[in-house]
C-alpha cells in the first residue's frame, strides 16, 4: 500500500517512465522474428530432428516440401521448366521425371507407376525441395515459374501462406475487436471515458510485453498471432474489478486518493489470484516438450505480469489524474441490477446442479476420445486458395508423401535388398536412390559427381521415398513404423529417417505425453494458489471441478460433431481456459464469502449474483468475441479452430460460474462458512 501511495503522489514521474518504456517497447517489437514452420518446434533430441540435421550436414537438397504441378506440357518444356525452378530462390533440389528413368528410353517402356507420379495427362509434377530459411522468396518465384497454369502444395507452402496472411489477419482482427471490446465496455461501465482508460492500461501492457519478446529472439505464429489478443481478452477483467470498487468507494464520499487506495486494497486478493492462476495456466504450458508449449507460456505470462503490473500501478494513476473526466463524462448503468437474474438463479439451483452432474462424466469421457490432427497438412481448408490448389493437384496425382531415408553408404548389394522390401509396400510409388536409378552393380566412379550427390554423400546413401498417403493419420503413421522396422531390420539404429509425416508422428508421441504432465501440473498449481487464497481446501476444489467441467464440455464438442482438432489447440485451451476463466468463479467466491459474513447465505447468494453477474459477464464477452474474431478471421486452422474454442469456453465457463456455481455453494455452504454462519447468528 505504501508503494500504492507513493506512486499516486509522483503521478507525473510514473507516466513519464511509462511513456518511455512503451516508446523503447514499440522500437523493439520490430525487431522479433516469427517462425511459421511447426516442425521446428520439436524436441532436438526427437528422432526425426537428428534425422533432418544429419541429411543437412551430409547432403545439400534437403527433404521435398513443396509439390508443383503444371499443366498442358511436353516433355521438353517440362525438362525447361525444372531447370528454371532449379534456379528459384532457397530451391535446394528438384526432382522430376529424368532423375528417376531414362528419358532417353520411350516412355512406353518404363515402368507406367513410377513415370505417372512425376508425368500424366500432359501435366508435370516436380517435387522441391526449398531452405528453411527462404520459404517465403522460393515459394513466392516457385508461384511465379509455374504461373497461373499450374498448382503447388506442401509445407513449404503452407509456411509461406501463413506468413502472408498473418499481418492482414492481425490487422482485420484488431479492426473488429477494438470497437466491440469498446462498445462493451461502455455498457458495463457509466463513464464513457472510462472504456478509454481500459484500452489504454492494457494497451501499454501488450506493447511492453510484445516489445520485451525480443529477450526470446523468435516467437512461434501461434503466439504473435493469438498473444496480444488473448493478453487483452484475458486481463481486461483486471482493469474492471479495480474501476468498479473504485466506483463503489467514491460513493461513500471518500477523497479521490483514498477511494482508490481503498479500492486497492479491496480488490487486489482477487485480482492477483486472479492474474497468478492466469500465469500458473500458462507456464505449464512451458512444461511442454513440443516447444511451441513454452514459447506461447513464457511469453503470455509476461504478459499476464505486464497486465498487473499495468493495472495495479499505471491504471490508478490515470484513474486519479482523470477522476473529473470520468465525472464529466458519467452515463446512467446501461445494465440492469440483476436482482431479478438472481432470484431466476436461486429458484433454479438444484435444477443447475442435476444438469452439472448429469453432463459431467460424460463431457470428460467425450473429449478423451477425440480425433486429432498432430501436424499442419490441414492447416488452410479447401475454401482457401491454397487448399484448392492443393485438391487440384491431388485429383490428377493423388496424395503424395515423402520420406528421406539415410544408411550408412558402402554396402550395395544390402541396399539393393532394402529397396526391393521397400517397393512392396503399396503405398511407395517410386524411389529415388543409388541401387534403383544406376544399380548395385554400378561402380560409383562411373556416375557424374553431381548425379551422385543426390543420393551419396561421404557417410550415407539416401532413399528418397515417394508414397501415395497423407502427410498424417493413422495410415500414414503405420507407414512410418513400416519403414522404420525394415531400417531397422537391415541397419539396427544406424540409420536416420525424416519426412514430414515422420515429423509429425514424433510430434504425435510428444504432444501425447505433454497432454497428461502439463494439465495435472496446471490444475494443481492452480488448486494450491486457491488454497492459499481462501485458507482452505473445499471452496478451491468447487473452483476446479466447476471450471475443469467447463473445459471439458468445451472440448467434447468436436467428438459430438464427429470433427477432429488439432492437437496442439486442445493443449493450449485446456490450459488458457483454466487459467483465464477461474477468475469468475475467483471473483464470485470472494465476494460470497464476504457477504457471508453479514448475510444468512440465501441473501448472501441473492447479493453476490447481483453485484459481480455484471463484471463475469463482461469479461467472458470479452473473451468470447475475442475467440469468435480468431475463429472467423483466420484462414490458419489452427488458430481458427483455437478462436473458436477459446470463445466457446469463455461463454461455457460463464454459464457454469453463473447458473451452477450458486446451487453448489448454498447446497455445500456449511462446509465452507461455519465462521461466517456463525457471524450471521450473531448479526
Amino acid at each position: 500500500m505504501k508503494v500504492f501511495e507513493w506512486m499516486l503522489d509522483h503521478r507525473k514521474t510514473v507516466l513519464i517512465i511509462v511513456a518511455i518504456l512503451t516508446g523503447l517497447c514499440l522500437i523493439m517489437k520490430t525487431g522479433v522474428g516469427v517462425d511459421y514452420d511447426m516442425m521446428d518446434y520439436l524436441p532436438a533430441d526427437s528422432a526425426s530432428t537428428k534425422a533432418i540435421e544429419t541429411m543437412a550436414e551430409e547432403f545439400d537438397g534437403g527433404i521435398p516440401n513443396v509439390r508443383a504441378m503444371v499443366n498442358d506440357i511436353t516433355i521438353p518444356e517440362a525438362l525447361e521448366m525444372k531447370n528454371k525452378l532449379e534456379q528459384a530462390a532457397g530451391v535446394t533440389s528438384v526432382t522430376w521425371l529424368d532423375d528417376v528413368v531414362d528419358l532417353n528410353q520411350p516412355l512406353e517402356m518404363q515402368e507406367a507407376k513410377t513415370v505417372e507420379t512425376y508425368y500424366k495427362e500432359n501435366k508435370a509434377l516436380y517435387s522441391i525441395a526449398v531452405a528453411d530459411e527462404k520459404v517465403n522468396e522460393g515459394v513466392k518465384e516457385i508461384r511465379e515459374i509455374v504461373g497461373k497454369n499450374g498448382a503447388v502444395e506442401g509445407s513449404a507452402v503452407n509456411t509461406a501462406e501463413g506468413t502472408q496472411s498473418s499481418a492482414g489477419e492481425m490487422s482485420k482482427i484488431v479492426k473488429i475487436i477494438i470497437p466491440l471490446v469498446f462498445l462493451i465496455l461502455i455498457l458495463a461501465t457509466t463513464s464513457w471515458f472510462e472504456p478509454v482508460l481500459f484500452l489504454i492500461t492494457i494497451g501499454i501492457a501488450i506493447i511492453l510485453n510484445s516489445g520485451t519478446n525480443i529477450i526470446f529472439g523468435e516467437i512461434s505464429f501461434v503466439t504473435n498471432t493469438d498473444g496480444s489478443v488473448l493478453q487483452l481478452a484475458v486481463s481486461m477483467d483486471y482493469s474492471i474489478f479495480l474501476l468498479h470498487r473504485f466506483a463503489e468507494c467514491r460513493k461513500q464520499n471518500m477523497e479521490v486518493k483514498e477511494a482508490m487506495l481503498m479500492a486497492l486494497r479491496k480488490s487486489i486478493t482477487s485480482i492477483t489470484s486472479s492474474g497468478l492462476t492466469t500465469v500458473i495456466g500458462f507456464v505449464a504450458l512451458m512444461l511442454m516438450r513440443f516447444q511451441i508449449g513454452p514459447d506461447m507460456g513464457r511469453a503470455l505470462a509476461k504478459g499476464i505480469v505486464f497486465s498487473l503490473i499495468s493495472v495495479l500501478g499505471i491504471l490508478p494513476v490515470l484513474a486519479v489524474s482523470c477522476y473529473k473526466l470520468i465525472d464529466k463524462t458519467s452515463h446512467r448503468s446501461f445494465l440492469p441490477s440483476f436482482k431479478k437474474f438472481s432470484s431466476v438463479v436461486l429458484k433454479g439451483r438444484y435444477i443447475g446442479i442435476i444438469l452439472f452432474l448429469l453432463v459431467l462424466i460424460p463431457s470428460y469421457m467425450a473429449q478423451r476420445n477425440n480425433q486429432f490432427d498432430y501436424g499442419a497438412a490441414d492447416m488452410f481448408g479447401k475454401q482457401t486458395e491454397v487448399g484448392k490448389q492443393k485438391e487440384e493437384i491431388q485429383k490428377v496425382f493423388g496424395k503424395a508423401n515423402t520420406m528421406v531415408l539415410l544408411v550408412p553408404r558402402g554396402d550395395t548389394a544390402r541396399e539393393k535388398e532394402l529397396s526391393d522390401e521397400l517397393h512392396k509396400i503399396p503405398e511407395v510409388t517410386s524411389i529415388l536412390s543409388y541401387v534403383d536409378v544406376a544399380g548395385a552393380e554400378v561402380p560409383t566412379t562411373y556416375v557424374d559427381e553431381a548425379s551422385l550427390s543426390k543420393v551419396m554423400s561421404e557417410n550415407y546413401s539416401r532413399f528418397v521415398l515417394t508414397l501415395d498417403a497423407d502427410y498424417e493419420g493413422d495410415g500414414s503413421f503405420v507407414l512410418v513404423e513400416k519403414v522404420h522396422k525394415l531400417a531397422k531390420k537391415y541397419y539396427e539404429d544406424k540409420y536416420h529417417l525424416a519426412g514430414t509425416s515422420v515429423s509429425t508422428y514424433d510430434l504425435k508421441n510428444v504432444v501425447t505425453e505433454d497432454n497428461v504432465r502439463v494439465n495435472t501440473i496446471a490444475i494443481g498449481a492452480v488448486l494450491l494458489i486457491l488454497i492459499l487464497t481462501f485458507r482452505q481446501l473445499v471452496l478451491p476444489l468447487i473452483l476446479i471441478i466447476v471450471i475443469e467441467t467447463s473445459i471439458w464440455l468445451n472440448l467434447s464438442v468436436p467428438y459430438f460433431q464427429g470433427s477432429h482438432i488439432f492437437f496442439i489447440a486442445y493443449l493450449i485451451i485446456s490450459s488458457v481456459q483454466l487459467g483465464a476463466t477461474v477468475d469468475y468463479a475467483i471473483l464470485f467466491a470472494n465476494r460470497y464469502r464476504e457477504n457471508r459474513v453479514k448475510l444468512p447465505k440465501k441473501e448472501a447468494l441473492l447479493d453476490t449474483i447481483s453485484s459481480v453477474s455484471a463484471s463475469v459477464m463482461t469479461s467472458a464477452s470479452i473473451l468470447m468475441l475475442t475467440g469468435f474474431s480468431l475463429g472467423k478471421v483466420c484462414t490458419n486452422q489452427v488458430l481458427s479452430k483455437l478462436g473458436y474454442m477459446l470463445g466457446r469456453g469463455a461463454l461455457l465457463s460463464m454459464v457454469l460460474v453463473l447458473f451452477v456455481l450458486p446451487g453448489i455453494l448454498y447446497v455445500l455452504d456449511h462446509l465452507m462458512n461455519r465462521k461466517a454462519e456463525r457471524s450471521c447468528e450473531v448479526v
